[in-house]
């Protein structure tokens, strides 16, 4: 009797290949613990304080896990937080990109928020200054505003004449 080849035909679709794991999680470790017990030598058992090392390392793995996952996601809530907080303010992006104006939108779409100037959406990160819309704009930098008059000239200190302005 001849016993003909299995093709793709007859199982429907073939089987998936196994993925190894790429990453340690409590499962592994129980996993190797097993297979440690399981193939020690007789005459020389493990130690039991090298197992209970064991099990605290993974209690520890675990929970470390656990807190940066917490931190993640405390993360996130911030950055959305603190995006949000700038639709109707002025904010001005890295040098690279160059933008600045009116934060009218913010997008939480992707990994993270997008903010919307002038109608171009920009990644969050990229924002470097942020202020007031109603704030008064001067046209020399790093002048002084008067936070009681801000429309108000500020006359410059004795000597200030002489010094020339931060740059960045």
């Amino acid at each position: 009797m001849t016993i003909s080849p299995i093709d793709m035909g007859q199982t429907g679709s073939p089987q998936a290949a196994r993925v190894p794991k790429q990453t340690m999680d409590g499962e592994v470790f129980l996993h190797l613990l097993v297979t440690q017990l399981s193939n020690q030598d007789p005459s020389a058992p493990m130690d039991t304080n090298d197992m209970i090392a064991q099990t605290t390392q993974l209690a520890s793995m675990e929970r470390l896990t656990a807190l940066a996952d917490t931190q993640d996601a405390a993360l996130a809530v911030q950055q959305r937080s603190a995006a949000a907080a700038l639709v109707g303010r002025l904010a001005e992006t890295d040098a690279a990109t160059g933008i600045a104006g009116l934060v009218t939108a913010v997008s939480f779409a992707g990994d993270e928020p997008l903010v919307t100037i002038g109608g171009l959406q920009v990644p969050y990160s990229q924002i470097v200054a942020v202020r007031d819309a109603s704030a008064p704009v001067s046209d020399a930098p790093n002048a002084p505003v008067d936070p009681v008059a801000p429309d108000a000239p500020v006359e410059p200190a004795p000597g200030a004449a002489d010094t020339p302005p931060l740059t960045a």
